[in-house]
């Protein structure tokens, strides 16, 4: 697990870029783990791994699981703006 990734998600929004695994195209994903902003419950003992991590996607409003070797990268905040 990516420590900097889940302390970043459990402070607030962070934007995620990984590549589907189905399709191999690029997903960006604004989320959390952050109980003030999503108010969804969920075990996080139940989706322990060191190759995935679970985190709400704001843009969808369910957990999504998404393996660590596919992300591209992740910042803080929404989606940048493309130009």
């Amino acid at each position: 697990m990516n420590n900097d990734l889940y302390k970043a998600l459990k402070e607030g929004v962070v934007t995620v870029e990984f590549t589907k695994i189905d399709t191999g195209e690029l997903r960006v994903m604004p989320c959390t783990l952050n109980q003030d902003i999503h108010k969804q419950r969920l075990d996080m003992k139940n989706y322990t791994s060191n190759d995935t991590m679970i985190m709400y996607g704001l843009d969808v409003q369910a957990w999504r699981d998404v393996r660590m070797d596919t992300i591209q990268k992740w910042y803080q905040g929404y989606p940048e703006e493309k130009e």
